[in-house]
């Protein structure tokens, strides 16, 4: 490639969601606004011709899926949760949880991500919606830099992840942090170590679910 030749859109990964997204309301959250793909599955198979690998993970950051907006919409009802609050948006995806925490008055939010491309789209929606934002492309599992909140929204794909996650969450919460879990039912959210705060009915696509409206409760461990 030439020197002044433009770089591949892979390159950078914000002209890469920016050219593959379109700024739309969530659907329950239309005070936000999120850069978000038209379909998942050819967007998919774009991110992975870009790579040049296979059996890569869906593009979490191109979609408003359903946990996350049930806790945006519960952290925007119920501002005390994160206002004046340091807050962690684990596993941010889009930072759509994140940009409810700081429109609701947290005092810092970081929005943490191990998806390059969702680092990119953290950024521009935060932008978008004037919300500022600390994007980190890290794994913070196990640590514990001091948040006072932290959210959580879909991160019950998996068995071994979930259980990794839960075990830390826990621990977060015993020792003060205020921690929220958004979750439309995944086979692998361990109910029996939560109590539910509020059930909410969010439309989503059925490209990536098995019905338009998906029933979707906020959760935090139990005392």
């Amino acid at each position: 490639m030439p020197p002044d030749a433009t770089p591949h859109p892979i390159r950078d990964p914000r002209a890469f969601v920016a050219a593959e997204t379109r700024l739309r309301p969530v659907p329950l959250v239309p005070e936000i606004s999120l850069h978000v793909a038209d379909e998942a599955v050819p967007l998919w198979h774009r991110t992975e011709e870009e790579l040049g690998e296979m059996g890569l993970p869906p593009p979490f950051w191109a979609f408003a899926w359903a946990g996350g907006q049930a806790l945006a919409r519960h952290v925007l009802d119920h501002p005390d949760l994160v206002e004046g609050r340091s807050v962690l948006d684990f596993a941010s995806g889009s930072g759509l949880v994140g940009i409810a925490a700081a429109k609701a008055g947290a005092r810092v939010v970081t929005c943490a991500d191990i998806d390059p491309f969702a680092l990119a789209a953290i950024g521009l929606n935060g932008a978008a919606n004037d919300a500022v934002l600390e994007g980190r492309q890290v794994d913070l599992i196990g640590t514990d830099e001091g948040w006072e909140t932290v959210l959580a929204g879909d991160i019950c794909y998996e068995r071994d992840l979930a259980a990794r996650v839960f075990d830390w969450l826990l621990t977060l919460s015993a020792r003060g942090a205020i921690v929220l879990i958004g979750d439309p039912g995944r086979s692998y959210l361990p109910k029996d170590r939560l109590e539910q705060l509020d059930v909410y009915s969010v439309p989503v696509t059925r490209e990536l679910e098995d019905m338009e409206i998906k029933r979707t409760a906020v959760w935090r461990p139990r005392a």
